[in-house]
Parts: structure tokens; C-alpha cells; sequence
């Protein structure tokens, strides 16, 4: 019985074959057309669904929120909450941080109270959320009605209702909108953020449009005590919004700006290093805040090693991860593992333009101490952390701003954005611009992309013995931010 089912497939096959050949060819070519046809469709069927990132807008703050080291100075005296030495170690810090004299804070700050509430914190989560939404539907043709999804990312402020009830209720949303609200992610929100659409978007059968919001909400999470760890937050952490509009519509790819080509999340918190590198907390006093351990650069490195060791498979080129391999190789035939293991990839083969995560002045040196990045590629993390300060998880949108209003981004152009979390979480998303860039009127470096570096030349060919681009007197003068 066995041997009778083992050969009645290979029987009718050959059977079929039979057939097949005794048709006429006027029969035969129609027949296999279809064939081939349906494997197509199933082929396409299976593909993904291409998304892309329609528009997108980062909210500017009125000029009356600008906060300079005077006003910091000011502020931390008439609130009498710090000591001299706990003052002068903030100084020290906001003179370090590279922070300019025009970013951007919260409304407590000028309200002469000196005292953090919860109507501060919506009235902050409010000018942003709200400004930047209504400016990015008005310039994308989208009524509010037609966002089948909205996901709002903040990481230290969620209150009830939920920041995402807020805006289905400011815009009328329908009843069917699909809501999404992510906490604690830290300045990953923004990347994760569009993952989490870009999923929800394909796993949906109409597709349709999909709302990303990410703020961060300094109100409640100002530092009042004397831990030198958490005082750092203080100085560096800035005001800042931004909502992205991505699709799966396929009649507006015309009018889109990048399509999404991949995203990646590593997540290292099984590490108690990395768990704990930043951490919300209450100091002795019971003072809450956000302690920055001195641990955080590290893992940041350690973290971003094993992101790009995933990544780089399916970005990198065939002949930039061969001359990988044989670097590596080479060092350890020469006994030298600790400088095989230093070793990167090349990922300006990669990428034209780079969004790299501007949580601080020495994060953007570790990146690109261990990444052998030029100036040029930091140049954008560097005038968007002096510019506007650590803005959290719309970092990355800003430094997308900063190359459009450059005009430096071609259609064909990859794009990479690259963003850390608390946890501790890297991100990425990697887009194709669709079209040349053009500053949009609400960009927000309209009125001061002017005082930054212009463009670069491209790095040299010459290599260092590093595997770095060798740079010239001419790059370092222009990464000097005025």
C-alpha cells in the first residue's frame, strides 16, 4: 500500500508532462502565460506593502520661550532650590553640553512660579502636539478624518486621557481611529514610532493613513535637588515636537517625500549596565528626575556595535562587506584581536545622509569615534543639539529638517535615522528619498540654517590606516558652530 501512494504522484506528473507536450503550441503558450501569471501575483501578493513618509513638520516655539544661560542662571536663583556649588556645576555642564543661546523651554520656566504642576505639563504637551499636527495635515491634504491611526510617543509624561485622546478630540477624529500611546521608550520614541505605524499600516487590510506624534514633556520632570546625576537633564533637555504622516496609499507616492525601506530595534536591557545607564528616579530628598549615569556613553558604544553588526547585512554593499571581512581577517592573522574587534564597516557606503542620535555633545563623539564618521556626517547632529538642545525623540526629525533646508537630499538618496532609547534600545529607520529636498514654509531652520556650516566637500578617498576618511584642515575649521 505504501509503494502504491510513494508512486502515484510521480505517475500522474509524468502523466501531466505527457499531456502538456501533445497540446499545439497555439494552445500551450497561453496556458503557460497564465502559469507564470499567477506565480507573479502570488510573488506580489506575499511582497510587503511599500509605506512611505508623506510629510512631516517639527514645531517651533514662540520666540518667547527661548531660553539662554542667563535665563538658566536666573531661573536657578529665584526658584531657591539650589545650592551655590549645585549651581556652578549646572553652569559648568551648560557651557560644556554644545547647547547654543536659542533653544527653546518649557512655560513654567518664565512663569514666575517656580513650581512644577500638572497644568504645566498639558499646556507644554499642548503648544506642541497641537501646532505641529494641524501644520502637517493643512500642508499634506489630509483631512483629520481620514487618519485611520494615530500613535503618540512621550516618554516621561502620560497622563489620562492619553496625549493621543487629546489630539483625536482637538481634530474630531472619527470613532474608528485606532490609537496607540508609547511611554518610557526615551529618545527612541520617534524611530519606533514609525515602526509601530509602518506595522500597523500593513497588517491593516484598507491601509490608509497613519499619524506619528513625538514629544517629550520636561514640566514635571525638572530637577529640584542636588544629584549631580540628574541635574544634567536640566541643561541639556529642551522643548521640541514632531508629527510625521506615513502611508500606504499607493496613488500618493507622487506626493511623498521618502519611502521606508527598513526598520531595526535592538533592545540590550538584559544588561544591568545598560538597564540602568538612564533611569527616572527620586534622589534622598524624594526629588524625581532622570539620573544619567557616567556608564551611559559606554553602553551607548557597546549598544550601537551590536545594532549595526544587524543592520549592516542589508544595507552595506556586496564589496564594502568583503573588504569588512578581509580587515577584520587581516588583524587577527597580524595577532592583533583588540584592533579587529575596533574594526566598523564603511556605512558612508551606505547612506548619503545620516540622522545620528544628538542626545549630547559626547554621545555624537563616541558615534563617531567608533563609527570613523567625518565632521560632515556629524555636522547636522552637532547644529541641531546647539540649535534647539536635546529635544528627545523629535531629534531625528529636526536633523532631517536641517538637510532639507540645505537642499541636500536627492531623489534616489538613502537616508539613515539613528536614535537611542532608555532601556537601553538602538533604532533605526532607513528611507529612499522619492524627490529632491525642499525646505517646507514651517521648517524650523528657515530663519538660521544660514549661520550653520554650509556644505561639505565630500570626504577624502584617501584612507587613514584606521579605515577612516582622512580629513583636511578646511573640515574641522567649518564643523566650528558659530
Amino acid at each position: 500500500m505504501a509503494a502504491t501512494t510513494t508512486t502515484m504522484p510521480s505517475s500522474m506528473a509524468a502523466s501531466l508532462v505527457t499531456s502538456l507536450r501533445s497540446l499545439p503550441a497555439h494552445a500551450l503558450v497561453p496556458l503557460v502565460a497564465s502559469a507564470l501569471l499567477f506565480v507573479v501575483a502570488v510573488v506580489l501578493r506575499r511582497r510587503r506593502r511599500p509605506v512611505y513618509l508623506l510629510n512631516y513638520s517639527c514645531h517651533l516655539p514662540d520666540v518667547d520661550r527661548k531660553v539662554n544661560l542667563e535665563v538658566c542662571e536666573y531661573f536657578g536663583q529665584r526658584c531657591r532650590h539650589y545650592s551655590d556649588d549645585t549651581a556652578d556645576f549646572m553652569r559648568l555642564i551648560y557651557r560644556k553640553s554644545g547647547l547654543g543661546q536659542e533653544t527653546y523651554a518649557p512655560p513654567f520656566i518664565f512663569s514666575g512660579e517656580f513650581q512644577k504642576t500638572q497644568a504645566f505639563a498639558v499646556q507644554e504637551a499642548e503648544e506642541g502636539l497641537f501646532a505641529t499636527v494641524a501644520h502637517l495635515l493643512a500642508k499634506s491634504d489630509v483631512r483629520p478624518r481620514d487618519v485611520g491611526f494615530v500613535v503618540v510617543a512621550c516618554s516621561m509624561f502620560s497622563p489620562a486621557p492619553s496625549l493621543a485622546s487629546m489630539i483625536v478630540r482637538r481634530f474630531g477624529m472619527p470613532p474608528g481611529t485606532r490609537t496607540y500611546s508609547l511611554a518610557g521608550m526615551g529618545c527612541s520614541a520617534g524611530t519606533v514610532g514609525i515602526d509601530m505605524a509602518a506595522r500597523a499600516l500593513r497588517v491593516s487590510r484598507r491601509g490608509g493613513y497613519a499619524l506619528v506624534v513625538v514629544t517629550e514633556n520636561m514640566s514635571l520632570n525638572w530637577y529640584f535637588g542636588e544629584n549631580k546625576h540628574m541635574l544634567v537633564t536640566n541643561c541639556i533637555f529642551r522643548v521640541g515636537s514632531a508629527a510625521a504622516l506615513v502611508t500606504d496609499v499607493a496613488a500618493r507616492r507622487g506626493d511623498a517625500k521618502y519611502e521606508l525601506v527598513r526598520t531595526l530595534r535592538t533592545h540590550h536591557g538584559g544588561d544591568d549596565a545598560a538597564y540602568n545607564a538612564a533611569v527616572q528616579m527620586e534622589d534622598e530628598e524624594g526629588n524625581v528626575g532622570v539620573a544619567l549615569t557616567k556608564d551611559l556613553v559606554r553602553v551607548a558604544g557597546a549598544g550601537l556595535r551590536q545594532h549595526i553588526a544587524t543592520l549592516a547585512p542589508h544595507v552595506l554593499p556586496v564589496s564594502e562587506l568583503l573588504r569588512y571581512v578581509w580587515r577584520v581577517a587581516r588583524a587577527y592573522v597580524a595577532g592583533n584581536p583588540k584592533a579587529a574587534a575596533a574594526i566598523v564597516p564603511d556605512f558612508q557606503r551606505a547612506f548619503e545622509h545620516m540622522c545620528i542620535h544628538s542626545g549630547g555633545k559626547a554621545v555624537i563623539d563616541a558615534v563617531a569615534k567608533l563609527m570613523a564618521f567625518g565632521p560632515q556626517v556629524v555636522e547636522p547632529a552637532r547644529a541641531t543639539l546647539h540649535r534647539f538642545g536635546n529635544t528627545s525623540s523629535s531629534l531625528v526629525f529636526y536633523e532631517l529638517a536641517y538637510f532639507e533646508a540645505k537642499r541636500r537630499v536627492r531623489a534616489g538618496d538613502r537616508l539613515w535615522m539613528l536614535a537611542f532609547g532608555t532601556g537601553f534600545k538602538a533604532c533605526s529607520n532607513v528611507w529612499r528619498a522619492l524627490r529632491d529636498s525642499a525646505p517646507d514654509a514651517d521648517n524650523p531652520w528657515n530663519a538660521c540654517a544660514h549661520r550653520y556650516p554650509a556644505a561639505l566637500p565630500p570626504p577624502s578617498t584617501r584612507r587613514s590606516s584606521g579605515g577612516a576618511p582622512a580629513m583636511d584642515s578646511t573640515h574641522l575649521k567649518n564643523d566650528k558652530l558659530p
